[in-house]
């Protein structure tokens, strides 16, 4: 029984990869609309061969999945390049945050990638990657009249899944066109891929030269924590991690308490200040959204 990975799916049809063997149109069995689980572009799959000479097959069997995400709906996602521009949009830095914060909670490897570096005037691009350098993330500056930045971007997709999120206008439909030296998505999402020019409404997996997979999908630029609680947020900082159990309270929020060892390295400097302060924002609102989902239960009972 062959194995695969599903590079798109399209109508109930899902498009699966193999090595050196090509790409087969294949449906998924009847067991999983029983089970109530739907492929998803990225899974891993075995599959019947039904017809050889036209490549069509049936889906049998979907692998363990180690990440699932909803929007892009896309599954063994393994990295996150969450792409912030120097300006031309001005950043958005609680957007980059939700993305870090979600990538922590769903054990996926995140990088920075500081994008339209040649636009800097200001010296805006040490600003912006010293917080998150400081957090230990990898980041990578690039710009058009660059290859040094461009080039660790391309060792860093390197035999991972990975997946370009950011604000709108941030530059990674160019960044992908960069990467596979094509048009593969112009402005409006438009992809030619496979079957032709079409506009891509669905997450497609873009094989890349050196290895690995991108996922090429419509937008990814709006962000909304889902999930994730309000007393669970600290630990999905990674500059949090060596000063909470230093607190002098072990239920510390690091909002409010005396004797917050986070808030001391706030003052000092090993903390930045704006990642606190998004901190702050994003804890209040995950405890105010828990207060009312409990009011609305408490209503219900």
């Amino acid at each position: 029984m062959p194995f695969g990975i599903i590079i798109r799916g399209i109508a109930g049809f899902y498009y699966v990869s193999v090595k050196d063997d090509g790409i087969y149109e294949c449906r998924a069995r009847g067991i999983f609309r029983k089970k109530g689980l739907t492929p998803l572009t990225g899974d891993r799959v075995a599959f019947t061969v039904t017809d050889p000479e036209k490549k069509k097959g049936n889906i049998d069997e979907i692998i363990d999945r180690s990440t699932v995400l909803v929007r892009p709906a896309v599954a063994n996602v393994d990295q996150v390049i969450a792409v912030i521009a120097v300006e031309s949009p001005e950043p958005d830095l609680l957007l980059l945050d939700k993305i870090l914060v979600t990538a922590e909670e769903k054990g996926i490897k995140a990088v920075v990638c500081i994008n339209k570096t040649d636009l800097d005037k200001d010296g805006n691009r040490a600003k912006l990657r010293l917080p998150y350098a400081k957090a230990g993330y990898d980041v990578i500056e690039n710009s058009i009249e660059e290859t040094e930045g461009f080039n660790k971007l391309k060792g860093a997709l390197r035999d991972h899944i990975s997946v370009f999120a950011g604000q709108s206008g941030v530059g990674k439909s160019t960044l992908l066109n960069r990467i596979m030296d094509t048009v593969v998505m112009e402005t409006g999402s438009v992809s030619q891929i496979g079957r032709g020019r079409h506009t891509t409404r669905h997450a497609e997996l873009i094989e890349l030269p050196e290895g690995g997979y991108l996922v090429d999908t419509p937008g990814f630029s709006s962000y909304e924590l889902s999930g994730i609680c309000y007393d669970q947020l600290q630990y999905l900082y990674p500059e949090f991690e060596e000063h909470i159990p230093k607190c002098s309270f072990t239920d510390c929020s690091h909002v409010n308490e005396m004797g917050c060892a986070v808030r001391k390295a706030v003052d000092e400097g090993s903390i930045e200040e704006g990642r606190y302060i998004r901190y702050a924002e994003l804890y209040k609102v995950l405890k105010q959204e828990d207060a009312a989902k409990y009011r609305k239960g408490s209503r219900k009972g």
